[in-house]
């Protein structure tokens, strides 16, 4: 009878040390912009697995997240800082091909962006300043005609000159 108790007892200390459950976004809630997970008043710090995959702290995303479209194919990489994008993000269309490229500051886009029509084709090039187009802006429509109403140059966010 003791080695049963031993044995019992072992197992009930192995189950109490092992890592807790994993947590899915699905098991997830938002709640004034935090996450929580359900049943709960704490804002939630762990990883989320599954698809997409990363990290919260105090209820906010942080550090490297990844998804993926259903059919298995990349969907977008990227960071958060305090629950905002921030650095270089990368998001690629259901069949692969490179949707656009670009880098965050604080949550909105900064520097240099490139996106691409689901066919390949591209779609605009341009910079960003705090979120918003400055400068030259190229665009086209997927079968490569220029897109007059998105192209030419502008000046926070507002379009200046064709």
């Amino acid at each position: 009878m003791k080695p049963i108790n031993t044995l019992l007892t072992i197992l009930f200390i192995s189950l109490l040390s092992s890592p807790s459950w994993s947590v899915t976004l699905g098991d997830l809630v938002e709640r004034d912009g935090l996450y929580y997970e359900k049943f709960t008043d704490a804002p939630f710090t762990g990883e989320v697995t599954g698809n997409p995959q990363g990290s919260y702290k105090n209820g906010k995303e942080e550090g490297a997240w990844i998804s993926y479209h259903v059919n298995g194919q990349l969907a977008y990489k990227g960071n958060f800082k305090n629950g905002k994008e921030e650095g270089a993000w990368i998001s690629y269309h259901y069949n692969g091909q490179l949707a656009y490229k670009g880098n965050f500051k604080n949550g909105k886009e900064e520097g240099a962006w490139i996106s691409y029509h689901v066919n390949g084709q591209l779609f605009s090039k341009g910079n960003y300043k705090n979120g918003k187009k400055g400068g030259a802006w190229v665009s086209y429509n997927s079968d490569g005609t220029v897109d007059k109403e998105y192209a030419g140059t502008f000046k926070d966010g507002v379009k200046i000159s064709d």
